[in-house]
């Protein structure tokens, strides 16, 4: 395989992912096998891709500096591959030139070359110029977002945010303790210690040994908090109710010793398939899987039946921007407006499933007050009943992780 095919995939990804149809994750693997990319080969494909979705905003100022006029949506990706091997990767320049302009159909070529070896002459001035631009095309986010961290957070801290949003992701595992043949770190070069029990991130390539034996998962430590509030306990009922691809799953099987009750339920009956090879792989016994959507009513069957709840509900994924790279480009403002009511709708009728006494722990990967403490405060409200025990969050520019939230509620009294 030739390194300007692996350029042309990169612009194919780039062009069925503009229709929104898959996820950028998705593409790599797809563009992979059709075109039989060799190991190299498709970590190139992989890092020109994710390079561009990160740095987007950027590229086409870039672009804007060094061609005038309009043009067509594929030389434009063109571009964007090009300067982002010769600004971002860091790949020599003639190959980076000559392999992007090879990828391009002959009557854009000439422009193809005329840019980027423009770019190579003005390298230096692009660069200093960037510094002073605003964040949202420095950092390539949308405007609107930096608008609202700006008054979440305040300027510095949400440049922060968005420099770490545009670094790529360290692989991040967590041991399992569950594996029939556990993993010791203290004799695995590979494995450097965060500092955190049981979490280590990856030296290099992680071997796919060690994910399909069940000795790893890979795993933010940002998971770990709304876990550590559930507290559950071997012997226990436990409902997940939002559960695939199952990383939460594992870890309170784990925190069970494999003892007890996990009901694993999913809206997406297509998700429910990898939930199972994942919780299975990873040597869990005590867990049961079933298509539900928790929008809707549950069984009468399932009412006070749960001593731990675990609602990892979908959010909008603000704080895990860094790992989710088409999270900055696919949310919109109207999302953040909408998620909370489903997110309430998801509780309220997850509540009555929890027996008296019990603990039920609300998560999201979200930075967002509509979606965390706004909604936990919104509920206390309207139901007295429900008490608030504690909650954690972390914030990826303080605690150099993902951003998260969990709150662990209680109820006095049936709901």
């Amino acid at each position: 395989m030739t390194e300007k095919n692996v350029r042309r995939a990169a612009v194919s990804a780039l062009r069925a992912w503009s229709k929104g149809h898959l996820y950028a994750e998705s593409l790599v693997e797809r563009q992979a096998r059709r075109n039989h990319l060799s190991t190299s080969d498709r970590a190139l494909l992989n890092s020109i891709l994710f390079a561009v979705l990160r740095n987007r905003s950027l590229l086409d100022h870039w672009i804007g500096m060094l061609r005038k006029g309009k043009l067509d949506r594929e030389t434009r990706d063109i571009l964007r591959v090009g300067l982002c091997q010769l600004l971002l990767l860091g790949i020599p320049d003639h190959a980076a030139v000559n392999e992007t302009v090879n990828c391009a159909r002959k009557p854009v070529r000439g422009l193809i070359n005329a840019v980027l070896r423009r770019a190579v002459a003005a390298r230096k001035t692009l660069f200093s110029e960037s510094e002073s631009l605003r964040p949202s095309i420095k950092f390539s986010h949308p405007e609107w977002l930096c608008n609202r961290w700006e008054k979440q957070f305040g300027n510095a801290e949400m440049e922060s945010l968005l420099a770490w949003n545009n670094e790529p992701a360290p692989v991040i595992v967590r041991l399992n303790s569950l594996a029939s043949d556990a993993l010791d770190p203290t004799g695995e070069e590979l494995l450097i210690s965060i500092g955190l029990d049981n979490y280590y991130q990856v030296a290099g390539a992680l071997p796919r040994e060690w994910v399909e034996k069940g000795q790893v998962y890979v795993q933010d430590p940002s998971t770990r908090l709304a876990i550590e509030l559930l507290d559950p306990q071997p012997g226990e009922k436990v409902l997940d109710a939002c559960a695939a691809p199952g990383g939460k799953s594992s870890l309170i099987a784990a925190a069970m010793k494999n003892k007890g009750q996990i009901l694993c339920t999913d809206a997406s009956e297509k998700r429910i398939p990898r939930l199972i090879e994942n919780l299975t792989r990873q040597k869990i016994t005590i867990t049961t899987t079933q298509q539900f959507d928790w929008t809707e009513t549950p069984p009468l069957d399932w009412k006070s039946r749960f001593d731990r709840i675990l609602l990892d509900v979908p959010c909008s994924n603000s704080g895990v921007m860094r790992r989710r790279v088409d999270a900055r480009w696919r949310l919109k403002p109207e999302q953040i407006e909408s998620l909370p009511a489903i997110q309430r709708l998801i509780l309220e009728n997850a509540l009555p499933c929890l027996r008296q006494g019990g603990r039920l722990v609300y998560s999201t990967c979200s930075l967002e007050s509509e979606e965390n403490e706004g909604l936990i405060l919104n509920l206390l409200r309207d139901f007295p009943e429900v008490s608030l025990l504690e909650s954690r969050c972390s914030v990826p520019f303080r605690d150099g992780f993902d951003g998260s939230y969990a709150a662990l509620l209680s109820v006095e009294k049936s709901a």
